[in-house]
């Protein structure tokens, strides 16, 4: 699409459109069409050959020098001492004695353009001509060409918020129209010192900040605040000073240097609170009053926005005829900010007119286009922030620059949109205006407190380095969706973590008899004072409706297992096997029974661990539960009542599903280790000659990943957490019979005893007791050792959980290929162990029927599952879809339901052809051949209805009574089946 969209321009087949009033509006409904979340997903890919990467700072806030060589006082140098601050800029990064240091750190970022303010009182003291300083000047002349000699090139602003405060203290600043002219004057200077070797100027950095918090709010330098319409009047004459500047370089400069020049406009981005038209609109005049005050006139007409205009009335200056048409027109690229700055925090809620503030730069691209003719737009500034503790780790930083350069990449490749350039923000920390030292921007740290303010790479800075040399981010081939099948035996299934119990048969327990009205309605009405007479029958069965309908339901998936878990409290209520739930344990065996008929294997487990309850017998409950000494015990008698009774149906057990929960303390998960395994040597010694089946127990394993792929010092943590969080269940199993190396060497030096230790016989008796190795995989988690606020750190294990913001959310990130090396990860450390995936599944809104995320979800970890078993060798046994219906699990369920109608979701016919198709088949060739399954019961017919028998009498004309209606459901002669 991206080479398309360049050829065609390159030809000349654009034709240029005039864009209609609040073109714009349209992009709030366009993105809500967009198909979801394939249009959310990470896109992999690289930016056009000559797209400018740049990086930038602003003169107050890296330069320093306030006093040195001439330089006169600007309105920041006196506003920093105003009042009660106490901090100023006067040092800042201390940038003017330190040139060589920045250019070494551009040089590192291999950016092609940098972007840097000049000061303007460096360059004339008082702001005007007369006071020429040319020891200012030559600084910039040697920046300029130390840049030049690292192929690097500039792209200045004349002016960033500095004015000289001379002109302010003599001529009230930019509230003056006279600034016009000065302003003019200034720029000639500078387009004649530096204009040969600068092909980029920006005249005016955000003049939204400069007019509303400089001049309004009084937030920013020179700090006033008494007149609310002056920020319009300041306004006004900015826009002019900026047209002044460009026809002055239009004609005198341009036809040598041959460079462009804008004005840079900054704007937050905003959502509608509500879907109606009227929210729109008030998004639009939002936008308007910071980015279109500024852009319409230079862009559309030479006048303020109709929105502005009706809102303001008289307040807002008007423009002469020969004013439009002098600042119409009047910028050759689309220069745009965008990110922490001043224009995205609206200081206050007035000019979001009841929407909410968001932080989209695709949208917002798409609007400017949208709304200003399709302009070349050149980001000149963008990124975010941490707070000012942090060093050179700043994961936020760099996840919120890979979003917004994702989301521009987006822009150019998808929606069409002209983006020429990308701007991080900053090269290196300074002074944050309004915020001074208490958040860190750059790229590079700062270390205020060294003579030299040394300058140290972050991870941002890596980051940033690694996306320029790609040019974006191509794709790999493990990014790539593979084609191929699964092996003919997979085990194909769908879990629940219970399922629906319903003990009393309903086909035969109503003794009633009814009125028949075939004539008008069909209803049945209850006759009172009658009653059929007793059936002498042994319930069966399919006498249950609720298993009926469950086993159904199932069926319709297509999968040939299922995973549920039994109630241990609820079939031994009283701790003691002898005296079990006998009801219960039949309605689980006549379950089990009937998934097996209609070619479905039951998975069960017979613990499953929750945090709301133990799910322990009451004596068991309310003893310490698992680290009472007689629990594990109680255990394993508990799953040789399981074994015993549902063995002949059962062949996958689940000893305990989940129980590596963060809460479960380690001596808890010491006795629970301890009852997985006397359950499974129960099973191996007494049940699996006769039966045949598995044991295992179940793991939750989301993956682990470092948050810096390229340090070597997030690795460590991330192995750390998969020891703690998988390991510490796993190893002793299915490795050495202990806990894993690193986790007793860090709680040893923690001085922790909370790790119990394996005596011998315990080792002996936990070590080996598995037949496959199941995970419950949901989602992926980033990890790092440096702590940052506003993340969740673990202090115990010293690491920081955060997540990508590109991620999918919902609420758990959507991070399919953490998947496949979770599996991965079990092959490393386990060999050829076979695996199950137990559970895999999203939470997505129960009303949505049409789901799609969780389409997306389950096609792409289904694939991410396939490349695990065709690429990597991972013995790969099965795959099951978490869950059945959002009944038992709210929210994640393949069954919607609506009162009492069960709904099936889009997700459930997805999954269902996937399962046909036993993967993704590679288009055109052979289709894999798999043996055909035989029932297990062959001449079974689980629900066969016999003929109808029954007694009616004719009462009256066309109304029937029937007595004791009667429909046997039954196996046509083969009882051995029940």
């Amino acid at each position: 699409m991206k080479a398309l969209l360049t050829f065609v321009t390159f030809l000349g087949f654009v034709t240029p459109v005039t864009a209609k009033p609040n073109a714009g509006l349209k992009t709030w409904g366009r993105f809500n069409k967009l198909p979801y979340p394939a249009d959310k997903a990470f896109l992999y890919d690289t930016f056009p050959k000559d797209f400018i990467w740049a990086v930038g700072t602003a003169a107050y806030q890296v330069e320093g020098a306030f006093e040195k060589d001439g330089k006169g006082l600007s309105i920041w140098d006196t506003f920093t001492r105003g009042g009660t601050r106490m901090i100023t800029g006067d040092v800042g990064s201390d940038s003017y004695h330190n040139i060589n240091a920045d250019i070494r750190a551009i040089k590192q970022l291999g950016v092609s353009h940098y972007r840097f303010s000049l000061s303007w009182s460096r360059i004339f003291p008082n702001g005007t001509r007369g006071s020429y300083n040319e020891i200012g000047t030559n600084y910039y002349r040697t920046l300029i060409k130390k840049l030049k000699e690292i192929r690097v090139e500039p792209v200045v602003t004349l002016y960033h918020w500095d004015l000289p405060d001379h002109l302010q203290q003599t001529l009230g600043g930019w509230s003056n129209p006279e600034l016009v002219g000065i302003f003019k004057d200034y720029a000639d200077f500078c387009f004649q010192a530096f204009g040969d070797d600068v092909k980029y100027w920006i005249t005016i950095d955000n003049p939204f900040v400069v007019a509303r918090h400089g001049y309004g709010t009084g937030v920013v330098a020179p700090g006033i605040k008494t007149d609310p319409d002056l920020p319009f009047r300041v306004g006004h004459n900015l826009l002019k000073a900026h047209a002044a500047a460009w026809h002055l370089y239009d004609r005198h400069y341009r036809p040598r240097h041959h460079g462009k020049l804008s004005m840079a406009l900054a704007s937050h981005w905003i959502k509608p609170s509500r879907t109606r038209l009227e929210s729109l609109r008030e998004c639009q005049c939002s936008l308007d009053h910071v980015l279109g005050w500024f852009a319409r006139p230079l862009f559309i007409d030479g006048d303020y926005p109709p929105c502005m205009k009706s809102r303001l009335g008289s307040r807002l200056p008007s423009f002469t005829p020969e004013e439009s048409e002098q600042v119409k027109g009047t910028a050759d690229f689309f220069a745009l900010s965008h990110g922490a700055a001043l224009s995205f925090h609206l200081i206050n809620d007035s000019l979001k007119f009841g929407q909410q503030e968001d932080l989209d730069l695709r949208m917002l691209l798409y609007w400017v286009n949208t709304e200003y003719d399709n302009p070349p737009i050149f980001v000149v500034q963008s990124g975010w922030y941490v707070l000012g503790n942090t060093k050179t780790k700043d994961p936020k930083h760099m996840y919120y620059l890979k979003r917004f350069i994702a989301e521009a990449l987006k822009s150019i490749v998808i929606d069409g949109v002209n983006v020429i350039g990308y701007t991080a923000w900053s090269l290196i920390d300074g002074f944050e205006w309004h915020r001074e030292y208490g958040i860190r921007r750059g790229l590079y740290h700062v270390d205020f407190n060294t003579p030299d303010m040394k300058r140290e790479p972050k991870t941002s800075a890596t980051f940033y380095r690694n996306v320029i040399q790609s040019n974006g981010f191509p794709e790999l081939p493990e990014n790539r969706p593979v084609q191929g099948s699964f092996p003919c035996d997979f085990a194909w299934g769908v879990s629940a973590n219970s399922i629906q119990v319903e003990t009393t048969p309903t086909q035969f327990a109503d003794p009633n008899v009814y009125l028949w009205n075939i004539s008008n309605n069909g209803e049945l009405l209850k006759l009172e004072g009658f009653s059929a007479p007793p059936l002498h029958r042994t319930p069966h069965c399919a006498d249950y409706a609720t298993i009926r309908q469950q086993v159904e339901e199932i069926r319709q998936i297509g999968v040939n297992h299922f995973h549920f878990s039994l109630n241990w409290s609820a079939l031994v209520p009283t701790g003691d096997v002898a005296h079990p739930n006998t009801t219960l344990l039949g309605y689980y065996r006549c379950f089990s029974r009937q998934l097996l008929q209609a070619n479905v294997t039951p998975v069960v487990t017979l613990w499953h661990h929750t945090r709301q309850r133990s799910s322990l017998p009451a004596p068991l409950d309310t003893a310490n539960k698992w680290l009472n000494s007689k629990t594990p015990e109680a255990f394993a008698d508990y799953a040789r009542l399981c074994y015993r009774e549902l063995g002949a149906y059962v062949k996958i057990w689940i000893t305990l599903n989940e129980p590596n929960d963060e809460m479960v303390s380690y001596p808890e998960g010491h006795e629970m280790l301890r009852a997985h395994a006397l359950a499974w040597h129960a099973y191996d010694r007494e049940f699996r000659y006769a039966q045949g089946g598995k044991v295992s127990l179940a793991l939750h394993m989301d993956w682990v990943e470092p948050a810096f792929s390229f340090s070597r010092k997030d690795v460590e943590p991330a192995k750390r957490v998969l020891d703690f969080c998988v390991g510490w269940f796993a190893e002793p199993i299915f490795g050495s019979g202990d806990y894993p190396v690193g986790m007793r060497s860090w709680l040893r030096q923690l001085n922790s005893l909370e790790l119990p230790v394996f005596k011998k016989d315990d080792r002996q008796l936990v070590k080996g007791t598995y037949d496959f190795f199941a995970i419950s995989h949901f989602s992926t988690k980033l990890v790092t050792h440096a702590k940052e606020d506003s993340y969740t750190y673990t202090a115990m294990l010293e690491v920081q959980h955060m997540i990508d913001t590109t991620w999918i959310m919902s609420p758990r990130p959507v991070v399919p290929w953490g998947l496949r090396k979770a599996l991965n990860w079990v092959k490393e450390h386990y060999s050829d162990v076979p695996v199950y995936v137990m559970a895999n599944g999203v939470q997505e809104d129960p009303a949505r029927f049409k789901d799609s995320l969780r389409v997306y979800y389950l096609y792409n970890y289904i694939n991410e599952a396939l490349k695990a078993y065709t690429l990597d060798g991972v013995n790969l046994k099965g795959y099951f879809a978490y869950a059945l219906n959002d009944q038992r699990d709210p929210g994640f369920g393949l069954y919607g339901q609506v009162h009492e109608e069960v709904i099936v979701k889009a997700s459930l016919s997805n999954y269902r052809n996937i399962i046909e198709h036993n993967g993704f088949p590679i288009q055109g060739a052979e289709p894999q051949l798999c043996p055909s399954v035989a029932p297990p019961c062959h001449s079974c017919h689980v629900l066969g209805k016999s003929p109808v028998m029954g007694f009616l009498i004719l009462v009256g004309s066309g109304v029937l009574i029937t007595l004791g209606l009667i429909i046997y459901y039954t196996a046509k002669r083969h009882k051995e089946c029940y």
